[in-house]
């Protein structure tokens, strides 16, 4: 990927100084950086196996973790799963208060 994108960069060069546009190359590496990042696959969700989990709910917002997971905490011996990042870091504030909410397996 980087030789293509070396190369691709390298063409333009050619091109835009034979035509007498020649930009500076930084400024064509940003853009075609920029490129590559569009095109590229980011995803990088993690997922979790709800089996894993000790509860059924969020302890935070009561949402069921089947409807799904993207943050864990463990919290006396016991994985937690949570909706989001905002619920776990909530939990973690007071954690004996949200217990109950969670719905232990």
């Amino acid at each position: 990927m980087k030789k293509i994108l070396a190369a691709t960069l390298l063409s333009t060069i050619l091109i835009m100084t034979a035509c007498g546009n020649a930009t500076s190359p930084s400024k064509d590496m940003a853009k075609s950086d920029t490129i590559a990042k569009t095109n590229m696959d980011t995803t990088t969700e993690k997922t979790y196996d709800i089996a894993l989990l000790d509860n059924k709910k969020d302890p935070t917002c009561g949402m069921p973790v089947t409807a799904g997971v993207t943050d864990t905490a463990h919290y006396d011996h016991k994985v937690y799963g949570f909706c989001s990042t905002g619920c776990k870091d909530e939990f973690l504030k007071n954690p004996k208060a949200n217990i109950a909410a969670a719905e232990l397996k």
